[in-house]
């Protein structure tokens, strides 16, 4: 068993990555656990540094630049956590990401959905989406342009509810069971949304099927319900359906319902292990929220988290 539970978070020296820090110190604070900053140097450019200055670049040049932004980031009030560790490595971002939170291990990834452009740059066209791509791991991504918390508590206000979209398939009990502990864990009302896609069918339409989409309610309502029930009477949630596009149906609802939080599913493959979908992928383009995205259960954690539930329920 880990002494400590540990979070990992990559900034680039933009204001979008001090955002995503603050909120990982702010986790951090608050579980008393271990904050690991990475940083991550290309390799072209060091090289080139070299070739062209005669100055040799060294991890410990890039150590205290990070050390003193990250000092940087906390005022009097927004204190550094206790346990606080600085990495430097050398390669591909989202390969070194991946690498430094399986090696460590990290039980959560902190990052910004963009960075700054230039030299230094997290943009979520690449560094944040191969990390969701590749993650084993659960990952926060913080819009580019939040300014991140002092303190949970702060959180708390800014997040005000959580959303967890939810396709119904087996794999959604894993993403409800994570938006539901950050919802008692925040205090704050949890929403299960389901969205239903019209079908545009020639087969279907010619079919001329009235009564296909009240059926499709039905059982998307039954489904929402026995999720619901497992939850503790104490927490306050409900559930929700919309029918249209899945990602815009569910940005509606961000804007509409004031919501703080979206906690979305990453899909398995079992070649190619946890993956984001296109769902997904648009909320984070078109929703100016905080996103957790929740990679799969193994067998052994819906087991655990199987355990915690008919715990809480007795």
């Amino acid at each position: 068993m880990k002494e400590h539970t540990s979070i990992l978070c990559p900034v680039d020296f933009s204001d979008a990555s001090r955002g995503a820090l603050r909120y990982a110190a702010a986790i951090a604070r608050h579980f008393g656990a271990r904050l690991i900053t990475l940083t991550v140097e290309n390799p072209l450019l060091t090289e080139a540094l070299d070739l062209g200055t005669g100055i040799a670049w060294t991890p410990e040049d890039s150590r205290r630049e990070l050390v003193k932004f990250v000092a940087g980031t906390f005022d009097r009030r927004s204190t550094a956590p206790m346990i606080l560790e600085h990495e430097v490595a050398v390669g591909k971002p989202a390969d070194e990401i991946l690498r430094i939170a399986r090696e460590r291990p990290c039980d959560l990834i902190v990052i910004s959905s963009h960075g700054m452009t230039g030299v230094r740059k997290l943009f979520f066209g690449s560094t944040t989406e191969r990390v969701l791509r590749g993650t084993p791991r659960p990952v926060l991504i913080t819009p580019a342009t939040d300014p991140g918390p002092v303190a949970i508590e702060d959180a708390r206000m800014v997040i005000r509810h959580v959303l967890a979209p939810v396709d119904l398939s087996d794999a959604s009990l894993h993403q409800v069971q994570a938006a539901r502990a950050v919802s008692q864990a925040l205090d704050v009302p949890l929403l299960l949304a389901h969205v239903i896609e019209p079908i545009r069918s020639r087969f279907t339409a010619r079919l001329h099927m009235p009564g296909l989409d009240a059926e499709r309610r039905s059982t998307a309502e039954e489904a929402l319900d026995g999720l619901v029930a497992t939850f503790p009477r104490r927490l306050r949630a409900e559930a929700l359906i919309a029918y249209g596009d899945p990602a815009e149906e569910i940005a509606k609802l961000i804007q509409d319902r004031h919501v703080g939080l979206v906690v979305m599913g990453l899909h398995a493959s079992p070649r190619l292990g946890p993956r984001m979908g296109s769902v997904t992928y648009r909320v984070l383009c078109l929703a100016p929220a905080l996103v957790l995205a929740v990679p799969p259960a193994t067998a052994g954690a819906e087991s655990r988290a199987a355990d915690q539930n008919r715990a809480v329920a007795l």
